[in-house]
Protein backbone atom coordinates (compact mmCIF):
# COMPACT_ATOMS: atom_id res chain seq x y z
CA UNK A 1 0.00 0.00 0.00
CA UNK A 2 2.66 2.36 0.35
CA UNK A 3 5.93 3.62 -1.68
CA UNK A 4 8.07 3.26 0.97
CA UNK A 5 11.87 3.22 0.65
CA UNK A 6 13.34 1.76 3.43
CA UNK A 7 11.69 -0.95 5.52
CA UNK A 8 10.13 -0.43 9.07
CA UNK A 9 12.92 -0.08 11.59
CA UNK A 10 14.91 1.97 9.27
CA UNK A 11 11.60 4.79 9.40
CA UNK A 12 11.83 4.05 13.41
CA UNK A 13 15.47 5.16 13.28
CA UNK A 14 14.70 8.03 11.24
CA UNK A 15 11.71 8.96 13.41
CA UNK A 16 14.15 9.30 16.50
CA UNK A 17 16.70 10.68 14.96
CA UNK A 18 14.31 13.67 14.31
CA UNK A 19 13.39 13.45 17.60
CA UNK A 20 16.32 13.78 19.41
CA UNK A 21 17.39 16.40 17.09
CA UNK A 22 14.86 18.46 17.47
CA UNK A 23 14.93 18.23 21.36
CA UNK A 24 18.71 18.77 21.56
CA UNK A 25 18.26 21.60 19.27
CA UNK A 26 15.49 23.57 20.41
CA UNK A 27 14.53 21.85 23.94
CA UNK A 28 15.40 23.32 27.59
CA UNK A 29 13.97 24.06 31.22
CA UNK A 30 11.91 27.08 31.22
CA UNK A 31 14.45 29.73 33.15
CA UNK A 32 15.90 26.74 34.93
CA UNK A 33 12.57 26.08 36.65
CA UNK A 34 12.72 22.28 37.49
CA UNK A 35 9.73 20.21 36.36
CA UNK A 36 9.46 22.52 33.01
CA UNK A 37 10.60 22.14 29.38
CA UNK A 38 9.29 24.52 26.43
CA UNK A 39 11.26 25.02 23.09
CA UNK A 40 13.14 27.91 21.67
CA UNK A 41 11.77 29.27 18.23
CA UNK A 42 15.06 29.44 16.72
CA UNK A 43 18.36 27.91 17.09
CA UNK A 44 21.58 29.47 16.06
CA UNK A 45 24.30 27.58 14.92
CA UNK A 46 27.25 29.72 15.02
CA UNK A 47 29.52 29.05 17.65
CA UNK A 48 30.97 31.90 20.21
CA UNK A 49 34.67 31.21 20.37
CA UNK A 50 35.47 33.90 23.52
CA UNK A 51 33.84 33.38 27.11
CA UNK A 52 31.89 36.79 26.64
CA UNK A 53 29.99 35.42 23.20
CA UNK A 54 29.52 32.48 24.75
CA UNK A 55 27.29 34.28 28.03
CA UNK A 56 25.54 36.44 25.37
CA UNK A 57 24.02 33.34 23.18
CA UNK A 58 23.30 31.97 26.81
CA UNK A 59 21.07 35.00 26.90
CA UNK A 60 19.78 35.06 23.12
CA UNK A 61 19.23 31.39 23.91
CA UNK A 62 16.90 32.58 27.07
CA UNK A 63 15.43 35.12 25.12
CA UNK A 64 14.04 32.88 22.40
CA UNK A 65 11.95 31.10 24.96
CA UNK A 66 10.20 34.32 25.90
CA UNK A 67 9.97 36.21 22.39
CA UNK A 68 8.04 36.05 20.37
CA UNK A 69 5.72 33.43 21.70
CA UNK A 70 4.27 31.18 19.58
CA UNK A 71 1.61 29.03 21.38
CA UNK A 72 0.73 26.87 18.58
CA UNK A 73 4.53 25.78 17.49
CA UNK A 74 4.16 24.48 21.78
CA UNK A 75 1.35 22.60 21.11
CA UNK A 76 2.30 20.60 18.22
CA UNK A 77 5.70 19.73 19.96
CA UNK A 78 3.52 18.23 22.35
CA UNK A 79 1.54 16.55 19.59
CA UNK A 80 5.31 15.55 18.29
CA UNK A 81 6.69 14.19 21.76
CA UNK A 82 3.61 12.07 21.83
CA UNK A 83 4.39 10.64 18.81
CA UNK A 84 7.37 9.57 20.08
CA UNK A 85 6.58 8.24 23.20
CA UNK A 86 3.50 6.13 21.62
CA UNK A 87 5.63 4.68 18.90
CA UNK A 88 8.49 3.65 21.52
CA UNK A 89 6.07 2.24 23.61
CA UNK A 90 4.77 -0.17 20.89
CA UNK A 91 7.84 -1.27 20.21
CA UNK A 92 8.61 -3.19 23.21
CA UNK A 93 6.73 -6.50 24.12
CA UNK A 94 5.47 -7.95 25.88
CA UNK A 95 4.31 -5.36 28.61
CA UNK A 96 5.09 -5.43 32.02
CA UNK A 97 3.43 -3.06 34.87
CA UNK A 98 7.15 -2.14 35.26
CA UNK A 99 7.77 -2.00 31.50
CA UNK A 100 4.76 0.24 30.96
CA UNK A 101 6.03 2.83 33.73
CA UNK A 102 9.81 2.58 31.82
CA UNK A 103 7.40 3.22 28.43
CA UNK A 104 5.83 6.36 29.34
CA UNK A 105 9.32 7.94 30.91
CA UNK A 106 11.98 5.72 29.33
CA UNK A 107 15.43 7.39 27.96
CA UNK A 108 14.54 8.97 24.72
CA UNK A 109 17.55 10.81 24.13
CA UNK A 110 20.18 10.21 27.15
CA UNK A 111 20.43 7.74 30.24
CA UNK A 112 18.89 9.60 33.08
CA UNK A 113 17.17 12.07 31.15
CA UNK A 114 13.39 12.29 30.85
CA UNK A 115 11.65 9.93 28.23
CA UNK A 116 9.41 11.30 25.39
CA UNK A 117 6.04 10.97 26.87
CA UNK A 118 7.47 12.84 30.30
CA UNK A 119 8.76 15.77 28.41
CA UNK A 120 5.39 16.09 27.12
CA UNK A 121 4.24 16.38 30.45
CA UNK A 122 6.27 19.07 31.52
CA UNK A 123 6.00 20.76 28.33
CA UNK A 124 2.56 21.55 29.48
CA UNK A 125 3.70 22.67 32.40
CA UNK A 126 6.23 24.68 30.83
CA UNK A 127 3.00 26.42 28.05
CA UNK A 128 1.02 27.52 31.24
CA UNK A 129 4.15 29.33 33.06
CA UNK A 130 4.96 31.03 29.63
CA UNK A 131 1.46 31.71 28.86
CA UNK A 132 0.92 34.33 32.02
CA UNK A 133 -0.32 31.13 34.06
CA UNK A 134 -3.34 30.18 31.77
CA UNK A 135 -3.90 27.53 28.70
CA UNK A 136 -6.03 30.12 27.24
CA UNK A 137 -5.27 32.52 24.13
CA UNK A 138 -6.26 34.63 21.94
CA UNK A 139 -6.96 32.37 19.05
CA UNK A 140 -9.59 29.40 19.08
CA UNK A 141 -7.21 27.42 16.44
CA UNK A 142 -3.93 27.79 18.71
CA UNK A 143 -6.13 26.08 22.00
CA UNK A 144 -7.70 23.19 19.54
CA UNK A 145 -4.24 22.36 18.86
CA UNK A 146 -3.43 22.24 22.31
CA UNK A 147 -6.12 20.30 23.25
CA UNK A 148 -5.58 17.70 21.06
CA UNK A 149 -2.31 17.34 21.86
CA UNK A 150 -3.39 16.88 25.74
CA UNK A 151 -5.97 14.40 24.50
CA UNK A 152 -3.21 11.73 22.83
CA UNK A 153 -1.29 12.83 26.17
CA UNK A 154 -3.77 12.26 28.32
CA UNK A 155 -4.52 8.64 26.75
CA UNK A 156 -0.87 7.83 26.70
CA UNK A 157 -0.94 8.59 30.30
CA UNK A 158 -3.69 6.22 30.89
CA UNK A 159 -2.08 3.60 29.15
CA UNK A 160 1.05 3.51 31.29
CA UNK A 161 -0.21 4.58 34.99
CA UNK A 162 1.45 7.78 34.90
CA UNK A 163 0.47 11.02 36.93
CA UNK A 164 -1.31 14.25 35.25
CA UNK A 165 -4.12 12.59 34.26
CA UNK A 166 -6.24 15.29 36.77
CA UNK A 167 -4.03 18.53 35.05
CA UNK A 168 -5.00 16.55 31.25
CA UNK A 169 -8.43 17.10 31.92
CA UNK A 170 -8.53 20.62 33.93
CA UNK A 171 -6.91 21.82 30.44
CA UNK A 172 -9.73 20.06 28.31
CA UNK A 173 -12.41 21.41 30.35
CA UNK A 174 -11.07 25.24 30.03
CA UNK A 175 -10.26 24.87 26.32
CA UNK A 176 -13.73 23.92 25.65
CA UNK A 177 -15.36 26.32 27.59
CA UNK A 178 -13.13 28.48 24.95
CA UNK A 179 -14.86 26.59 21.82
CA UNK A 180 -18.31 26.57 23.51
CA UNK A 181 -18.26 30.17 23.30
CA UNK A 182 -16.52 30.72 19.44
CA UNK A 183 -19.26 28.11 17.89
CA UNK A 184 -21.96 29.99 17.16
CA UNK A 185 -24.58 30.97 14.92
CA UNK A 186 -23.17 33.82 12.94
CA UNK A 187 -22.21 33.32 9.46
CA UNK A 188 -24.14 30.30 9.73
CA UNK A 189 -22.44 28.51 12.10
CA UNK A 190 -18.34 27.57 12.54
CA UNK A 191 -15.77 28.43 14.96
CA UNK A 192 -14.54 31.90 15.36
CA UNK A 193 -10.99 31.85 14.05
CA UNK A 194 -9.80 34.78 17.38
CA UNK A 195 -11.27 37.03 20.13
CA UNK A 196 -11.95 39.59 18.00
CA UNK A 197 -14.77 37.71 16.44
CA UNK A 198 -14.57 38.71 13.07
CA UNK A 199 -13.32 36.07 10.85
CA UNK A 200 -14.17 32.11 10.66
CA UNK A 201 -11.83 29.93 9.26
CA UNK A 202 -10.83 26.43 8.52
CA UNK A 203 -8.13 26.28 10.72
CA UNK A 204 -9.82 27.28 14.00
CA UNK A 205 -13.46 25.39 12.76
CA UNK A 206 -11.54 21.84 11.83
CA UNK A 207 -9.33 21.24 15.06
CA UNK A 208 -12.36 22.11 17.07
CA UNK A 209 -14.43 19.83 15.20
CA UNK A 210 -11.98 17.01 15.99
CA UNK A 211 -11.67 17.62 19.26
CA UNK A 212 -15.49 17.39 19.89
CA UNK A 213 -15.26 14.23 18.18
CA UNK A 214 -12.91 12.78 20.15
CA UNK A 215 -14.19 14.05 23.00
CA UNK A 216 -17.90 11.84 22.63
CA UNK A 217 -19.59 15.30 21.52
CA UNK A 218 -20.38 13.68 17.91
CA UNK A 219 -23.41 16.15 17.64
CA UNK A 220 -21.21 19.50 17.26
CA UNK A 221 -18.42 17.84 15.89
CA UNK A 222 -20.65 17.05 12.62
CA UNK A 223 -22.40 20.28 12.77
CA UNK A 224 -19.02 21.83 12.49
CA UNK A 225 -17.86 19.70 9.59
CA UNK A 226 -21.83 20.47 7.79
CA UNK A 227 -20.69 24.28 7.96
CA UNK A 228 -17.31 23.58 6.23
CA UNK A 229 -19.07 21.53 3.75
CA UNK A 230 -21.99 24.63 2.78
CA UNK A 231 -19.53 27.16 3.33
CA UNK A 232 -16.00 26.55 2.48
CA UNK A 233 -15.66 23.11 0.25
CA UNK A 234 -14.97 23.81 -3.20
CA UNK A 235 -15.92 20.87 -5.29
CA UNK A 236 -14.00 22.05 -8.10
CA UNK A 237 -10.68 21.83 -6.61
CA UNK A 238 -11.68 18.77 -3.78
CA UNK A 239 -10.21 21.19 -1.60
CA UNK A 240 -11.63 23.22 1.95
CA UNK A 241 -11.06 26.89 1.61
CA UNK A 242 -9.82 29.23 4.25
CA UNK A 243 -12.41 30.97 5.61
CA UNK A 244 -15.61 33.64 6.08
CA UNK A 245 -15.65 37.23 6.80
CA UNK A 246 -18.47 39.82 6.74
CA UNK A 247 -17.29 42.90 5.09
CA UNK A 248 -18.86 46.90 5.88
CA UNK A 249 -22.03 45.96 3.62
CA UNK A 250 -22.81 42.81 6.66
CA UNK A 251 -22.45 40.22 3.62
CA UNK A 252 -20.16 37.37 3.61
CA UNK A 253 -17.16 37.16 1.71
CA UNK A 254 -14.76 34.02 1.34
CA UNK A 255 -11.05 33.54 1.38
CA UNK A 256 -10.25 31.50 -1.07
CA UNK A 257 -6.59 30.60 -0.18
CA UNK A 258 -6.08 26.89 0.11
CA UNK A 259 -3.61 26.05 2.53
CA UNK A 260 -2.69 22.23 3.21
CA UNK A 261 -2.88 22.26 6.58
CA UNK A 262 -6.12 23.03 6.79
CA UNK A 263 -6.87 19.65 5.10
CA UNK A 264 -5.71 17.47 7.68
CA UNK A 265 -7.65 18.41 11.07
CA UNK A 266 -11.02 17.77 8.55
CA UNK A 267 -9.66 15.05 7.32
CA UNK A 268 -9.26 13.81 10.67
CA UNK A 269 -12.79 14.76 11.78
CA UNK A 270 -14.43 13.03 8.75
CA UNK A 271 -12.89 10.00 9.52
CA UNK A 272 -13.71 10.38 13.00
CA UNK A 273 -17.46 10.92 12.50
CA UNK A 274 -17.16 8.32 10.01
CA UNK A 275 -20.49 7.59 7.80
CA UNK A 276 -21.02 7.31 4.15
CA UNK A 277 -21.00 10.97 3.46
CA UNK A 278 -17.83 11.79 5.33
CA UNK A 279 -15.87 8.86 4.13
CA UNK A 280 -16.97 10.15 0.60
CA UNK A 281 -15.68 13.44 1.09
CA UNK A 282 -12.28 12.32 2.32
CA UNK A 283 -11.79 10.62 -0.77
CA UNK A 284 -12.53 13.82 -2.71
CA UNK A 285 -9.89 15.95 -0.23
CA UNK A 286 -7.16 12.96 -0.45
CA UNK A 287 -7.73 13.45 -4.82
CA UNK A 288 -7.62 16.97 -4.30
CA UNK A 289 -4.31 17.15 -2.43
CA UNK A 290 -2.82 14.99 -4.41
CA UNK A 291 -3.48 17.03 -7.51
CA UNK A 292 -3.56 20.52 -6.33
CA UNK A 293 -0.66 20.34 -3.49
CA UNK A 294 1.81 18.29 -4.34
CA UNK A 295 5.73 19.34 -6.30
CA UNK A 296 7.88 17.49 -8.30
CA UNK A 297 10.13 15.70 -6.16
CA UNK A 298 14.12 16.14 -6.95
CA UNK A 299 16.52 13.80 -7.11
CA UNK A 300 18.87 14.38 -4.78
CA UNK A 301 22.14 13.14 -2.83
CA UNK A 302 21.50 12.01 1.12
CA UNK A 303 22.80 13.99 3.58
CA UNK A 304 21.71 17.69 2.54
CA UNK A 305 23.10 17.02 -0.98
CA UNK A 306 22.63 20.02 -4.04
CA UNK A 307 19.42 19.79 -5.44
CA UNK A 308 18.84 17.96 -8.93
CA UNK A 309 16.57 17.67 -11.55
CA UNK A 310 12.92 15.79 -11.01
CA UNK A 311 12.61 12.43 -10.12
CA UNK A 312 9.79 11.71 -11.76
CA UNK A 313 8.05 11.47 -8.37
CA UNK A 314 5.94 13.97 -6.29
CA UNK A 315 6.14 15.32 -2.85
CA UNK A 316 3.13 17.45 -0.51
CA UNK A 317 3.38 21.79 -1.34
CA UNK A 318 5.37 23.24 1.61
CA UNK A 319 4.78 26.54 3.00
CA UNK A 320 8.06 28.57 3.93
CA UNK A 321 9.08 29.27 7.54
CA UNK A 322 7.54 31.16 10.35
CA UNK A 323 3.78 29.52 11.02
CA UNK A 324 4.03 28.13 7.68
CA UNK A 325 6.75 25.77 8.54
CA UNK A 326 4.06 23.67 10.44
CA UNK A 327 1.83 23.18 7.59
CA UNK A 328 2.63 20.03 5.72
CA UNK A 329 3.85 18.36 8.90
CA UNK A 330 0.11 18.76 9.82
CA UNK A 331 -1.58 17.18 6.58
CA UNK A 332 0.81 14.33 6.77
CA UNK A 333 -0.41 13.29 10.34
CA UNK A 334 -3.71 12.93 9.54
CA UNK A 335 -3.39 11.66 5.59
CA UNK A 336 -1.35 8.84 7.65
CA UNK A 337 -4.56 8.06 9.52
CA UNK A 338 -6.22 8.06 6.11
CA UNK A 339 -3.91 5.26 4.95
CA UNK A 340 -4.57 3.09 7.40
CA UNK A 341 -8.36 3.54 7.37
CA UNK A 342 -9.76 -0.02 5.85
CA UNK A 343 -13.17 1.62 5.57
CA UNK A 344 -11.97 4.05 2.37
CA UNK A 345 -10.92 2.43 -0.69
CA UNK A 346 -8.19 1.24 -1.51
CA UNK A 347 -7.08 3.97 -4.18
CA UNK A 348 -7.38 6.59 -1.70
CA UNK A 349 -5.65 5.03 0.75
CA UNK A 350 -2.78 3.77 -1.55
CA UNK A 351 -2.63 7.67 -2.25
CA UNK A 352 -2.43 9.25 0.88
CA UNK A 353 0.47 6.55 2.13
CA UNK A 354 2.36 7.38 -0.84
CA UNK A 355 2.74 11.26 -0.67
CA UNK A 356 3.88 10.70 3.28
CA UNK A 357 6.54 8.11 3.08
CA UNK A 358 7.83 10.33 -0.36
CA UNK A 359 7.71 13.02 1.40
CA UNK A 360 9.28 11.92 4.37
CA UNK A 361 11.86 10.92 2.32
CA UNK A 362 12.57 14.16 0.73
CA UNK A 363 12.95 15.34 3.67
CA UNK A 364 15.37 12.30 5.31
CA UNK A 365 17.37 12.64 1.74
CA UNK A 366 17.65 16.24 2.37
CA UNK A 367 18.85 16.77 6.23
CA UNK A 368 22.13 18.67 6.63
CA UNK A 369 24.14 16.82 9.75
CA UNK A 370 25.51 19.27 12.54
CA UNK A 371 29.88 18.81 12.42
CA UNK A 372 32.02 20.54 15.03
CA UNK A 373 32.17 23.68 12.99
CA UNK A 374 29.07 24.65 14.06
CA UNK A 375 27.51 23.32 16.41
CA UNK A 376 28.97 22.20 20.49
CA UNK A 377 29.14 18.87 21.10
CA UNK A 378 26.33 18.23 22.65
CA UNK A 379 24.47 18.85 19.56
CA UNK A 380 26.74 17.36 16.72
CA UNK A 381 25.86 14.59 14.75
CA UNK A 382 21.87 16.15 15.24
CA UNK A 383 20.28 17.27 11.79
CA UNK A 384 18.72 19.95 10.19
CA UNK A 385 15.88 19.40 8.15
CA UNK A 386 14.60 21.60 4.91
CA UNK A 387 11.71 23.74 5.53
CA UNK A 388 10.72 22.82 1.59
CA UNK A 389 10.72 19.03 1.36
CA UNK A 390 11.43 20.14 -2.91
CA UNK A 391 15.18 21.33 -1.54
CA UNK A 392 17.88 20.29 0.83
CA UNK A 393 18.77 21.85 3.51
CA UNK A 394 21.83 22.51 2.15
CA UNK A 395 19.96 25.17 0.00
CA UNK A 396 17.36 26.78 2.57
CA UNK A 397 19.53 26.30 5.88
CA UNK A 398 23.18 26.70 4.97
CA UNK A 399 25.92 26.78 8.04
CA UNK A 400 25.71 29.65 9.77
CA UNK A 401 21.48 30.23 8.87
CA UNK A 402 19.38 30.35 11.94
CA UNK A 403 16.57 27.60 11.78
CA UNK A 404 13.04 27.81 13.19
CA UNK A 405 11.42 25.43 15.54
CA UNK A 406 8.21 25.14 13.43
CA UNK A 407 10.23 24.11 10.07
CA UNK A 408 11.92 21.12 12.51
CA UNK A 409 8.53 20.57 14.21
CA UNK A 410 7.36 19.25 10.31
CA UNK A 411 9.97 17.06 9.59
CA UNK A 412 9.85 15.26 12.92
CA UNK A 413 5.84 15.61 12.25
CA UNK A 414 6.07 13.61 8.87
CA UNK A 415 8.85 11.27 9.66
CA UNK A 416 6.45 9.93 12.59
CA UNK A 417 3.79 9.39 10.33
CA UNK A 418 5.66 7.68 8.29
CA UNK A 419 7.25 5.46 11.23
CA UNK A 420 3.91 4.88 12.42
CA UNK A 421 2.07 4.00 9.07
CA UNK A 422 5.17 1.49 7.94
CA UNK A 423 4.84 0.03 11.63
CA UNK A 424 3.93 -3.21 10.10
CA UNK A 425 0.84 -5.97 9.63
CA UNK A 426 -1.27 -4.63 12.60
CA UNK A 427 -0.93 -0.90 11.26
CA UNK A 428 -0.54 2.10 12.96
CA UNK A 429 -0.74 2.81 17.01
CA UNK A 430 -4.17 3.63 18.62
CA UNK A 431 -3.68 7.14 19.84
CA UNK A 432 -6.21 7.94 21.66
CA UNK A 433 -9.27 7.52 20.08
CA UNK A 434 -10.35 4.46 17.81
CA UNK A 435 -8.02 6.27 14.79
CA UNK A 436 -6.68 8.95 16.52
CA UNK A 437 -3.75 10.69 15.72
Amino acid sequence: MTSSHAPDPVWQDRANHAAQSVTALFGRKLLFVPGTHLAAVTWNPRQPTLKWQAALQRLGSLAALQVPWHYWWQAHYVDCLVDTGRRQRGGQEPATEATTAARFSGPLFRPQKPGAGRLASRLLTGIRLRNAGTYVNNYYDDMAWLALATLRLDALALETGQPGRRRNAAVRKTLALQFDAASTDHMGGGVFWSRKRDFKNTPATAPVALFYARSGQQAKAQALVDWLDRTLFDPAQGLYLDGVRLNAAGEVQVDRAVYTYNQGPVLGALLELGGDANLARVAEVVDGVNRLLTVPALARRAHGGNAGTASGGTVLRCDGTGDGGLFTGILCRYLALTAADPRLPEGTRTTAARLVTDTAQAFWAGRRVLDAGEAPENQRGKSIFSHNAGHPAQETYPPGTAVELSTQLQAWMTLEAAAVMNSGPSGPLPTGSPRGA
